[in-house]
């Protein structure tokens, strides 16, 4: 049974009553939930492995600064693109199948980086792979959120994130045993053999269910009916997430007809844009600026940073072996996984608001450390072991505290505020403010490092995640334990309302 009811008179949200066990996770949707993530994984290995390919493509192909910015931010500038053309493709064509789409351009851009003759070749496949990562980083979300209970939302939505650390892991472990290869190889490799598991994945997620709440917006009651039995922990739930579905996208609660039709412009998303961007709702306009903070935030406290540049950030602090580099690297990647996997089972029990504040803050005191420990690392050419250790620490804190909150978070939470019929839509819309932040962190962050020093560049980062926290604690209401349709009714306020309770609504 969903946490919560909402009576048809009433739109406050009735407890249960304390003594009724809450259900497990359902397997099956929690079986979805990870096959769809799978392609996030690929998107992670990708963004882990250029941090130490980057490193041989420098010397390989005799790249400059300049060129290796480009290389690394080319791809976020490309998501952007796919993630705003994959919310209508979405709403057109199912998640299921934009989920293969994403595939099928991973796929492409990971053969044509592994051929990487030259570097407009190498460019080109890391723009294909962008536009791959722009439909992922929107739709896996998604999906995973459909498909799953309130209960265990958290946990579901989540995935796609901790799938991301995974593959940035296997990424760094790839970066140290293949580069013993020969020079010419090993970055060819490193870049070439994701092609292999997006083909596997291209074909297995055909055997997935679509999405019920797509479904319902097709008119396709009776699929979405079967599945939602397939997802839910008793024929009682099942109905009243039909039900609660069926109402928020305009169609009778009672209808029991297997096929209805719909307006065209309900099912393939058109007049969405108007309706977010151009006439939203007092509503929807606290929704879409909760939820492009929340992406904003996310890469403009500097987290790629430390993920796409580990490398040469910790040779600045004093470790010159190339091998010592990407053990240090690898052990970035092994705190983002621990700490992601941990939260997934957080989300659903503390909460998004609170485990939000607590990273938020932490991070703003790792940032700040792992300023002053570069800087006093640099001033001294690199000498005082304790400025060293200083240095690794806070980044590791730092990779953390953003893993266990803000992370993940801001992937759930994306995914589960807008109303059904903005959803697909308005997630990409945060995706699209999500990458433009990763681009310009990635691709100014060599240039930033020149200009205030590196040290100087991450105490500008702890500024700015301050100011996120401030930010998150008057407008970020806590959506625990909440239907997708009950959500809609935290923002349906009175916008001359301020005052917080408890869960933070304003």
């Amino acid at each position: 049974m969903e946490d919560q009811v909402i009576s048809s008179k009433n739109p406050d949200p009735v407890e249960k009553p304390t003594n009724e066990k809450p259900p497990g996770v359902n397997r099956y949707a929690l079986q979805c939930s990870i096959v769809a993530s799978i392609v996030s994984i690929i998107f992670g290995y990708d963004t882990g492995v250029m941090s130490g390919a980057m490193v041989f493509i420098e010397e390989d192909l005799k790249t400059n600064e300049v060129q290796i910015e480009v290389l690394t931010g080319i791809l976020n500038l490309c998501a952007l693109f796919g993630s705003l053309l994959a919310g209508r493709t979405s709403d057109i064509i199912g998640r299921r199948f934009t989920i293969v789409l994403a595939s099928i351009l991973f796929m492409l851009g990971s053969v044509l980086m592994g051929w990487g003759l030259n570097y407009p070749i190498l460019l080109t496949g890391r723009c294909t792979a962008g536009l791959g990562v722009g439909f992922a980083l929107m739709v896996a979300p998604v999906y995973s959120a459909e498909i799953a209970t309130a209960s265990h939302r958290g946990l579901l939505a989540s995935l796609p994130h901790l799938c991301i650390s995974i593959g940035i892991l296997l990424g760094y472990l790839v970066n140290y045993f293949f580069s013993k290869l020969p020079m010419h190889i090993g970055w060819r490799l490193m870049l070439g053999i994701a092609a292999i598991p997006s083909l596997v994945l291209a074909l297995g997620i055909l055997k997935m269910p679509e999405s019920p709440r797509w479904l319902v917006l097709q008119g396709r009651l009776g699929e979405a009916k079967k599945i939602l039995k397939l997802v839910s922990n008793s024929p009682e739930e099942a109905e009243l997430r039909f039900k609660d579905i069926k109402t928020a996208a305009g169609i009778d609660a009672n209808c029991e007809e297997e096929v209805v039709k719909m307006e065209k412009k309900k099912t393939h998303g058109e007049g969405v844009w108007k309706e977010l961007i151009l006439r939203p709702t007092p509503a929807v306009r606290r929704v879409l600026l909760t939820a492009l903070g929340i992406h904003f935030f996310q890469h403009a406290t500097g987290i790629e940073a430390v993920l796409l540049y580990g490398p040469k950030i910790f040779k600045r602090a004093g470790i010159t072996a190339k091998d010592k580099l990407f053990l240090v690297t690898i052990g970035v990647g092994i705190m983002k996984t621990t700490f992601i996997l941990t939260a997934t089972f957080l989300l659903d029990k503390v909460g998004r608001r609170k485990l939000l504040l607590t990273s938020v803050g932490g991070m703003v005191c790792a940032l700040t450390m792992l300023g002053f420990g570069l800087t006093m690392a640099q001033n001294s050419g690199g000498k005082l072991a304790w400025a060293l250790v200083l240095s690794i620490v806070s980044a590791y804190s730092f990779v953390a505290v953003f893993s266990i909150g803000l992370g993940p978070i801001t992937w759930v939470y994306s995914s589960e505020v807008f109303p059904l019929k903005l959803r697909a839509q308005g997630a990409s819309l945060g995706v699209a403010v999500n990458r433009v932040m990763n681009a310009t962190v990635s691709m100014s962050f060599l240039s930033l490092t020149r200009a205030i020093t590196t040290g100087g560049a991450f105490f500008m980062f702890a500024g700015v995640a301050a100011v996120a926290w401030n930010f998150f604690f008057f407008l970020m209401p806590e959506t625990k334990g909440k239907s997708l349709e009950e959500i809609e009714a935290l923002f349906q306020r009175d916008g001359d309302n301020k005052t917080k309770g408890e869960n933070g609504t304003v």
